[in-house]
């Protein structure tokens, strides 16, 4: 049952009130709208490429009418999974960053930047070059690994007399993913050229090849990381107000955060496992769903979500469509915007004492 209130605000609540939810009614708007501008991207992604589709084609072919066999191959082969993994992996990435943000207290905490990403990255290369008889499938569970030992290293090096500090969790993990960098760069020229030129255009950040395989294991990881973050998003607005605060409201701090970074650890390694990195899209998006509406944490994060997945989604198709024949791989293009966005941030930062 929804019950709109007058500061613009509505309420959910089931039988029993098992749950009740206050959610502004901006937020729900600007939810929707994003929903909306997914979809139309999406479609439009559908329709685009050098076979060219017609909307009403791609729509009937969706609803399992055959066209032509070459229409149902490039939407249902190629271009439809194509277009779920980059809604996904920008999801996920963007998730992966606002986490890591309400972790850290820190509004520049990015998983390309810290060097979660390249964890992955350097996992997965050294799979590629060095053991490429091993199953692909162990890319995720690998990738993973390589992230959790990357954050594992920061949080030691970061850690002093008088505990863990932010700005040294964010310096240490720009230097470390400096370090890890060079070591990706001396397997790619060491390695055997047609193996390092695999994970050199993987490395660009590309979803062209994304595959039903793909689709599968993004969607499989989501269900198992999202709901548990959902569920710590209470506390995690508790951790807004600091250590202090967060503990005299009841929170388990120390549970949360290293849960958090469990999560954004997850959602990073099993995102750059699949289309390898995408830099600035965690940076992005959780500043600019705070900027469309005032939430709480629980809001924040599916806007946060939502954001990404339309930015990699967008630069997926303006790679593929603005320089045909040419493709720019995504994580490119997402560079390109976050860059001037991070020195934005950063200047401003100078100015906050959360910096």
């Amino acid at each position: 049952m929804a019950i709109a209130l007058p500061p613009r605000q509505l309420i959910l609540r089931t039988p029993r009130e098992f749950i009740a939810l206050r959610l502004p009614l901006r937020g729900i708007t600007m939810a929707a709208l994003l929903l909306l501008t997914l979809f139309i991207v999406s479609a439009v992604s559908l329709a685009t490429g050098s076979y060219g589709v017609a909307l009403g084609e791609v729509w009937e072919t969706l609803r399992g009418v055959t066209i032509s066999r070459a229409i149902d191959n490039v939407v249902w082969e190629f271009r439809f999974p194509r277009t779920i993994c980059a809604a996904l992996v920008g999801a996920m990435m963007a998730l992966s960053g606002g986490v890591l943000q309400n972790a850290t207290r820190n509004s520049l905490a990015d998983p390309s930047l810290v060097g979660i990403s390249q964890g992955a990255a350097l996992a997965v290369v050294t799979l590629t070059v060095a053991f490429p008889e091993l199953n692909s499938g162990l890319r995720p569970w690998i990738a993973f690994v390589g992230s959790v030992l990357v954050t594992a290293a920061i949080r030691a090096l970061s850690h002093t007399r008088q505990g863990g500090s932010t700005i040294r969790f964010i310096l240490m993990g720009i230097g470390l993913s400096a370090f890890i960098s060079s070591i990706t760069s001396i397997l790619l020229t060491y390695g055997e050229i047609d193996r390092a030129m695999a994970a050199l255009a993987w490395l660009a950040g590309s979803i062209n090849a994304a595959s039903w395989g793909d689709v599968w294991t993004l969607l499989g990881w989501t269900a198992v990381l999202f709901p548990p973050l959902l569920l710590l998003s209470r506390a995690m607005s508790a951790l807004r107000f600091g250590e202090a605060a967060a503990t005299g409201l009841g929170a388990p701090v120390a549970m949360v955060r290293n849960l958090q970074l469990v999560i954004a650890v997850g959602f990073a390694a099993i995102a750059t496992s699949v289309v390898g990195p995408l830099g600035f899209v965690g940076l992005i998006a959780p500043h600019a769903a705070k900027r469309l509406a005032p939430a709480g944490m629980g809001l924040h994060l599916v806007l946060t979500a939502l954001l990404g997945a339309v930015l990699v989604g967008l630069a997926d198709l303006i790679g593929r469509a603005a320089f045909a024949p040419i493709q720019i791989p995504a994580g490119i293009l997402t560079s390109l915007i976050g860059v001037p966005v991070f020195v934005l941030l950063l200047i401003r930062s100078r100015h906050s004492q959360s910096y």
